[in-house]
């Protein structure tokens, strides 16, 4: 965040309060449709630095049986050994090494993915949507975040071969967070 005093005063920690944040995702399906997805279960928190924001971090932890497609089936296949392994592998984590202001209300926040037992760089583009005191006194900051990974980077690799040519599913992820933490008293 910028010199601004009023990000200055936002200093402080955070905890993401998951009945006002969605952790979602989009991939390709049949070559011709997105199915798209979210995560129910998971927590983490925030440091946010407003007159530093290289010194902001964030943390979050995903319990993977927590998936939701919108079809049971589709969601017991992708607990399955064919994907995510939940009994072996059941939270995906994401720890943060750098933040940096983009300028404006956009900043960039990189850090270490690590699904299936495997960690590797995810960078995630954020704008900040504000804070406010809600009805319950509680200090919010909320941000909205895109990025995009390859599956096959994390062992993701199940696949099936469709009749007219293509895959069933993409390889490539887009990922969708939007944020809503309370600062800690």
């Amino acid at each position: 965040m910028s010199t601004n005093p009023d990000l200055a005063a936002l200093t402080g920690d955070y905890t993401i309060d998951p009945a006002h944040s969605s952790l979602g995702f989009v991939v390709r399906h049949a070559m011709v449709t997105n199915v798209k997805g979210k995560f129910l279960d998971f927590s983490g928190s925030l440091h946010l630095d407003g007159s530093d924001p290289t010194a902001s971090t964030a943390s979050i932890d995903v319990k993977m049986e927590s998936i939701d497609t919108g079809s049971p089936d589709r969601d017991g296949h992708l607990k399955s050994a064919d994907f995510f392994k939940t009994d072996e592998f059941p939270t995906m984590t994401f720890r943060s090494t750098r933040a940096e202001s983009l300028g404006g209300d956009d900043y960039r926040i990189t850090g270490d993915l690590t699904v299936l037992g495997v960690t590797r760089p995810l960078t995630i583009d954020l704008e900040f949507n504000g804070a406010a005191k809600d009805p319950f006194g509680n200090e919010r900051v909320g941000f909205e975040g895109k990025a995009q990974i390859l599956r096959s980077e994390f062992g993701l690799t199940w696949n099936a071969t469709l009749e007219t040519g293509g895959v069933m599913v993409s390889d490539k992820v887009k990922l969708n967070f939007d944020i809503s933490a309370i600062k800690n008293a």
